[in-house]
């Protein structure tokens, strides 16, 4: 069955509803996405905060470091940060290179400069 349009709407305006509608919710479906991802990476960063003892500023850049170091999405790094800090085992890879990252990010100021 036909989904109701304007009864004056063209075929060729009907289409370009429909088009206009599915995307629409195309962008609609991202835009959750992108919601959720950004709460998750959130959350993460506050576990690294209180865990790690560092500023947020830092905490996005220690999930990014090890997002790119390791070729994993920063949201699936944030779920699994997560995770661990709900008792789960954090993968070897995950975890050699949050510790690289926190030790970069944790040292704080260095004599010779920033």
């Amino acid at each position: 069955m036909a989904s109701p349009v304007h009864p004056d709407a063209t075929p060729s305006a009907e289409n370009r509803l429909r088009a206009e509608a599915e995307w629409m919710r195309t962008e609609n479906r991202q835009l959750r996405q992108a919601l959720a991802s950004h709460a998750v990476v959130d959350q993460a960063i506050g576990v690294l905060m209180v865990l790690s003892r560092i500023a947020p500023h830092d905490g996005f850049t220690v999930l990014r470091e090890i997002s790119q170091h390791t070729n994993i999405k920063l949201s699936a790094v944030a779920e699994q940060i997560l995770k661990h800090a709900q008792g789960a085992a954090l993968p070897d890879v995950l975890r050699v290179e949050l510790r690289a990252a926190l030790a970069r990010h944790a040292a704080g100021p260095r004599p010779d400069g920033p």
